[in-house]
């Protein structure tokens, strides 16, 4: 029975890859594997997978093998290749200038072997680069990839720091990409500033997905933004919930807002008096307003009239 692993190439594509040595390996180490022209290297990610992934890759592709554990000198040969595209990396930005479609070059990658020749970049729109391609091959002579890159990809490739504090998640541990949705900063109670919320790569941060699940755990014991309640004989919505407070936010047409426990709102709901008698009022000039002419009105019917 072949075990398997599941490996990082430098280009940052995964593989997922035979073992049929059995060689014993852990997370991060260099590794020589069969690709589809000649060999690459690859960083291990994973020493065991799911079935249901492995089911899907019997179904989609070929599995290449694990050749074996990078030795020194093939460690040493990543320098030489770096220094390689470097130099390829600046010839074909001298051969861009020659076609009139422009292009940011993001990265260029070297297969171990030098069969294959990637270069990632980003663009406006869709751009016919057929002859562009014929003649870095005919300069290099090995096969040419050009890869489109997406606002996403290009982060990950050139790192950086972010609002944390710290490198971005997708250039360190994060290795595939999750779906992030603007359902998540509702459901957190974030801003919805786009800027605020926002990746360097223009899209929502990858972060609102770690905590999703907390959230929609804790959503089901709370009701529903939207969700109409009698307040001291005055209607009310929820547009906000406090998870951590177990709190419900309220507040009607006129703006008005309230703030209850989550306790209260269920026993007023059930036609109940809530233990708690009274609210926590939002502080916000409105209701400051509110209150200073509800104590006004109640202040003149006191007077007795002269």
């Amino acid at each position: 029975m072949n075990t398997y692993i599941e490996a990082e190439f430098r280009s940052g594509k995964l593989g997922y890859f035979t073992n049929p040595n059995e060689l014993e390996l852990e997370p991060d180490r260099k590794v020589i594997v069969e690709v589809d022209r000649g060999y690459d290297i690859a960083t291990v990610v994973n020493s065991s997978i799911w079935n249901e992934e492995l089911d899907l890759l019997y179904k989609n592709s070929k599995i290449m093998k694990l050749v074996k554990v990078a030795q020194d000198e093939d460690i040493k040969q990543i320098d030489v290749v770096k220094n390689k595209e470097l130099a390829a990396g600046e010839k074909f930005l001298t051969v861009l200038k020659k076609y009139p479609f422009e292009m940011k070059l993001i990265e260029t990658i070297y297969q171990f072997d030098g069969n294959k020749l990637t270069f990632f970049f980003t663009a406006d729109g869709r751009i016919d680069f057929r002859d562009f391609v014929k003649e870095l091959a005919t300069i290099f002579r090995t096969r040419i990839e050009l890869h489109q890159s997406t606002g996403r990809d290009e982060a990950k490739r050139l790192s950086g720091i972010g609002v944390c504090g710290y490198k971005y998640c997708c250039s360190t541990f994060l290795k595939r990409f999750n779906q992030v949705t603007i359902k998540m900063v509702k459901d957190q109670n974030l801003s919805s500033n786009l800027s605020k919320i926002s990746g360097p790569c223009g899209r929502l941060l990858c972060c609102l997905k770690y905590e999703e699940d907390y959230y929609e755990e804790f959503a089901k014991d709370f009701p529903e933004y939207g969700e109409n309640i009698m307040l001291n004989g005055v209607s009310m919505y929820v547009y906000k919930n406090n998870y951590q407070k177990k709190q419900v936010h309220l507040s009607n047409d006129e703006q008005i807002q309230e703030i209850i426990s989550l306790s209260d709102y269920y026993m007023i709901k059930e036609g109940k008096n809530p233990k708690n008698s009274g609210t926590v009022p939002e502080e916000n000039s409105n209701n400051k307003k509110l209150r200073h002419a509800n104590n006004n009105n109640n202040n003149n019917r006191g007077k007795k009239k002269r």
